[in-house]
């Protein structure tokens, strides 16, 4: 069995020792308290003030903890935020798909479309901000199904002829969609329908929501009903766009 990863002890030491200190503490307090070399408490500092779990006071150059501590066990991801971050990237995946693009998230034991663009043709569209999904049956629902521990699968229901309606054969969807880093659904939940969709992920590689498109199955699959390697391509460039945005340097 493989032992304790030291770096990440080190990295809860110092996040305990600043949790029960006076005050802001300097990375050289840091170091001698917890018998570590000044550059090892510095590195370990700098990467937890990354991910926004200890903050710098910057006037005296001192740390204490920071906010994202707070947001542990809440929301893991402001969905304003993440909406504001993915909008621009949204619309440019609709305008090169020419289809219609949502984001979605788990919550309260479903899948939740919290974005959503219209097909770029003028056609008549509902807005679909606020849909709940069946996670079985559509690609976003299948991609926060592999990554995101919070989505919950429910109930099986058969929507139409293509829906898996079996949980062993779910699962080896879901393992698949781990495996190749995309979902996609075919005529699973509307006959005549097609998505493809990819992860979001936050700093550390966290999944926060899934950004897909869907559109006319003849225009987004071939003859075998294979999804399009273009429209697959759009939407994983669309996803690593979106996660570079969430992780830039503020």
């Amino acid at each position: 069995m493989p032992g304790p990863i030291q770096s990440i002890e080190r990295a809860a030491a110092v996040l305990r020792l600043l949790a029960r200190g006076p005050g802001p503490l300097g990375v050289g307090e840091i170091a001698a308290a917890l018998d570590l070399a000044k550059p090892t408490a510095h590195g370990i500092l700098r990467t937890l003030l990354g991910v926004g779990f200890v903050d710098q006071e910057p006037t005296t150059g001192k740390y204490l903890l920071g906010p994202a501590l707070g947001e542990l066990g809440t929301d893991r991801l402001d969905v304003n935020e993440l909406r504001s971050r993915a909008i621009h990237r949204a619309d440019a995946l609709a305008a090169r798909s020419g289809e219609s693009v949502r984001i979605a998230v788990a919550r309260d034991s479903a899948i939740t479309v919290i974005h959503h663009v219209f097909r770029p043709d003028n056609s008549e569209q509902t807005l679909a901000v606020g849909e709940v999904l069946p996670a079985h049956a559509t690609a976003l629902g299948k991609v926060l199904l592999a990554y995101d521990a919070a989505a919950e699968v429910g109930a099986l229901h058969q929507l139409t002829h293509r829906t898996i309606t079996e949980r062993g054969r779910l699962d080896r969807v879901i393992a698949e969609v781990r495996r190749r880093g995309w979902a996609d659904e075919v005529d699973e939940r509307r006959s005549g329908e097609a998505g493809i969709a990819a992860p979001i992920r936050s700093r550390g590689g966290l999944v926060v929501a899934a950004i897909g498109i869907t559109g006319p199955t003849d225009r987004l699959c071939d003859n075998r009903l294979q999804v399009r390697a273009v429209a697959k391509e759009q939407v994983l460039a669309a996803a690593l766009a979106v996660h570079r945005d969430l992780t830039a340097v503020r």
